[in-house]
């Protein structure tokens, strides 16, 4: 078989032997990534790539030690050990320090999505629909609260993701309802509880890819199997638990019956979040249209799960994709971009980056306005071409 590419491609992964906050059964998502892993990697060795695949026992450092970056692309699926929070994060900074080229978005903007209220806080201010949200650190802090709360409200733990912590008892309608769940995230996942407002209504998914995020059909979860509206939730039993009601009775139509109208409304919702949460290489965005039409952001999910049966596949293959492709076309994307660090030539407001020219080692000059000790984000270029680079984003 003929090489696609000179580069070989990494796929990382964690692999978690235990938990050190959570229910054992979240365990389930942990192997679910794992499984992940070896069908991308297969899945691109299939289309022509030299791929290894690369587990995380302990420290990125460590693990890629045999991967120079001058040699291997990483397909970062790194999620982190033992479910340690902002680990995601973390891979990632280190994966730039290391100065790799990764998939996904980088570890700003990990940590931006994965610390929900934080994220609902960018949201906001850029003027993106999200459901009112209040962080409990302590169900003491309830107390105080309790009779000017808008109920229902639903309750996560801050920083997971995965729907970890969501479960049947997630929507609470009163104040000791509030309280006691509460203190099962914070005792349970040791981390402070985001209780927001529980908007009643259908919940879509977006999936966005690209520079310029395209989005892919738009996906529906049908709760019709729910009577009680405030049942219908994307719980952990929903995406993890085979043998329950819940996996068994949300399937998702994609594409959703929503109408060009609403359709774009949604969409455009979700690319404002891309862009307000510092978004790269791919996304789902998830939403909730309340009755009165407003498309509410519930979850932006910065590197989501990507199995052959998670929804952002579902996506890619209504738009005409395989899997092999998806796989592909996300690497690409990632290929398609390169950092540059202005530290040769900044006196002559020059800065270096590298092209695509078979080897990726050498360094070509642009004028650009980048200023010293600036890092910022530009395209790479096929061949040896010395092209000027109009609109380099400062970091």
């Amino acid at each position: 078989m003929t090489l696609k590419d000179p580069f070989g491609v990494v796929v990382l992964y964690n692999a978690s032997k235990g938990l050190v906050k959570g229910e054992p059964q979240d365990m389930l998502a942990e192997r679910g990534v794992v499984a992940c892993a070896q069908t991308i990697a297969e899945s691109l060795q299939e289309t022509g790539y030299r791929v290894v695949l690369v587990p995380l026992h302990g420290d990125v450092e460590v693990a890629l030690a045999s991967y120079p970056p001058s040699q291997w692309v990483i397909f970062n699926l790194g999620e982190g050990l033992d479910g340690r929070l902002f680990e995601e994060a973390r891979i990632a900074w280190a994966l730039e320090a290391m100065g790799y080229c990764f998939t996904g978005s980088d570890g700003d903007a990990l940590a931006r999505s994965t610390h929900k209220a934080q994220a609902k806080g960018l949201l906001v201010s850029n003027g993106v629909p999200t459901p009112s949200w209040w962080l409990f650190r302590h169900p003491d802090e309830v107390i105080a609260l309790a009779d000017e709360l808008p109920f229902p409200l639903i309750v996560k733990p801050v920083a997971e993701d995965a729907s970890l912590g969501v479960g049947p008892d997630a929507v609470v309608h009163t104040g000791p309802a509030l309280r006691e769940r509460v203190a099962y995230v914070v005792e349970r996942y040791r981390q402070a509880a985001l209780a927001e407002v529980f908007v009643v209504g259908r919940e879509f998914n977006v999936a966005l890819w690209g520079d310029s995020p395209q989005a892919l059909p738009l996906a529906e979860i049908d709760f019709g199997a729910f009577s009680d509206p405030y049942c219908r939730i994307v719980s952990f039993a929903a995406k993890w638990e085979e043998a329950s009601f819940e996996y068994s009775h949300t399937p998702v139509l994609c594409p959703a019956p929503a109408g060009n109208r609403v359709g774009r409304r949604i969409v455009d919702a979700a690319r404002r979040a891309w862009t307000a949460i510092g978004c790269r290489g791919y996304a789902r965005v998830d939403v909730r249209l309340a009755d009165d039409g407003i498309p509410y952001v519930v979850e932006v999910n910065c590197n989501p799960d990507l199995s052959p049966e998670a929804g952002f596949y579902n996506a890619a293959k209504a738009a005409g994709y395989s899997y092999a492709d998806m796989a592909a076309h996300i690497l690409e994307v990632a290929k398609n971009q390169s950092y540059a660090y202005d530290r040769v030539c900044f006196t002559q407001g020059q800065v270096g980056y590298s092209a695509d020219n078979g080897r990726r080692r050498h360094f070509h000059f642009c004028r650009t306005g980048l200023r010293r000790g600036t890092l910022g984000r530009v395209p790479v270029y096929g061949g040896d071409q010395r092209l000027r680079v109009p609109g380099l984003s400062r970091g």
